[in-house]
């Protein structure tokens, strides 16, 4: 919190940028940002930097839109026990998909597929969530040709949530037996046997809300689309519409908005704080890193014979990392280096930072 409250103000110091014409006499501060993850502020070039780097790697295929939800009875459980719960849900949701991607019955074949990590809702309400993107199609067992899967469906949703259900409850009994589970405060209820049996043999009962969206129109816009939930808080300052000493009100969707009471929004915006070097972010499947150059490529050869269905040239080229102001420049059309009045470059001058900061206190860039 301390952190994205000093986020690019005086207390992290920073430079003065001076217009080297004394008839201009253009100069402002520029303050350090944090660079916490999940600072507002902070994550836009990091996104712009893996997108590019992600559309290096994709499959010039269709993609799907595959989101996995954890049910309401699992929150509390999952607020005690973070890290547990959500990798969890990355294996559950991961296997799903690979193990009916494999199954000859369906495709019988590797798909490919990313997903990332969402515990909020548009309120700013804990709720644990997982968005995958999926090939549309995999690679064969023997690695000699690309199985396509048709635009219309992936796998069946029923199938998807049982499947999911089954891997996730398992996964959960496992955690139980080993005593790894967590279950004071908010799980305190379910530290008795009968109480956690219980409630596994009515989340068997429920059906679990797997999403399938329609595939994207080409695989450039994966990505891209995909970068806005890598790269994002719960909250931008963009939404934020009233602030006043008894109320914070923001925007919510279809034009409403919510107002809490400072204490009640701040709460609401750190609960998904990620556990510290938690990676929000996996590959699975032919974008697995042990894949990336070994049967992605194959696969990338099985499609480089064929037109793309997407209109996508194949590149096996890296994109050259550029420096921070040349990106900068790229996306806003300006070079932050030259003066804004007479376009000379601007010299640095060292602004101090404040003593009461200690180093490093806010850092978490994994």
């Amino acid at each position: 919190m301390r952190a994205i409250e000093s986020c690019r103000t005086e207390q992290l110091g920073g430079h003065l940028e001076v217009c080297p014409d004394e008839a201009c006499g253009f100069q402002r501060p520029a303050y350090n940002s944090c660079r916490n993850r999940h600072c507002p502020k902070c994550q836009s070039l990091a996104q712009a930097r893996w997108v590019q780097q992600r559309l290096a790697t994709i499959q010039p295929v269709h993609h799907f839109h595959v989101v996995f939800t954890l049910p309401a009875e699992l929150r509390a459980l999952a607020r005690q026990n973070r890290c547990l719960i959500f990798k969890l849900l990355f294996e559950a949701a991961s296997q799903t998909l690979l193990e009916l991607g494999d199954d000859p019955a369906r495709l019988g074949a590797r798909l490919g597929l990313t997903a990332v990590l969402h515990t909020w809702t548009r309120k700013l309400e804990f709720h644990p969530h997982l968005h995958c993107i999926v090939t549309g199609g995999g690679l064969a067992p023997a690695g000699d040709r690309w199985l396509p899967l048709g635009r219309r469906y992936l796998f069946p949703v029923k199938v998807l949530g049982a499947l999911f259900r089954g891997k996730f409850l398992a996964g959960l009994r496992r955690l139980r037996q080993l005593g790894q589970l967590d279950f004071s405060a908010h799980a305190a209820r379910l530290a008795d046997e009968t109480a956690f049996k219980s409630l596994l043999d009515r989340l068997y009962q429920t059906n679990w809300v797997v999403y399938a969206k329609r595939p994207f129109a080409g695989s450039q816009h994966v990505f891209r689309y995909l970068g806005r939930y890598t790269h994002r808080v719960a909250l931008s300052n963009q939404r934020i519409q009233h602030i006043d000493p008894t109320t914070v009100r923001f925007a919510t969707k279809d034009g409403e908005a919510v107002s809490l009471p400072p204490e009640v929004f701040i709460r609401r915006f750190l609960e998904h704080v990620l556990p510290p070097g938690f990676t929000k972010i996996r590959h699975f499947g032919l974008y697995a890193s042990r894949n990336v150059h070994s049967k992605l490529p194959m696969a990338r050869a099985c499609l480089a014979g064929e037109p793309s269905p997407c209109g996508v040239q194949l590149s096996t080229t890296v994109p050259k990392r550029l420096p921070w102001y040349e990106l900068l420049q790229s996306l806003t059309g300006h070079d932050p280096r030259c003066c804004p009045r007479c376009g000379q470059m601007l010299l640095h001058r060292p602004l101090p930072r404040l003593p009461d900061v200690p180093d490093a206190f806010y850092r978490d860039t994994s």
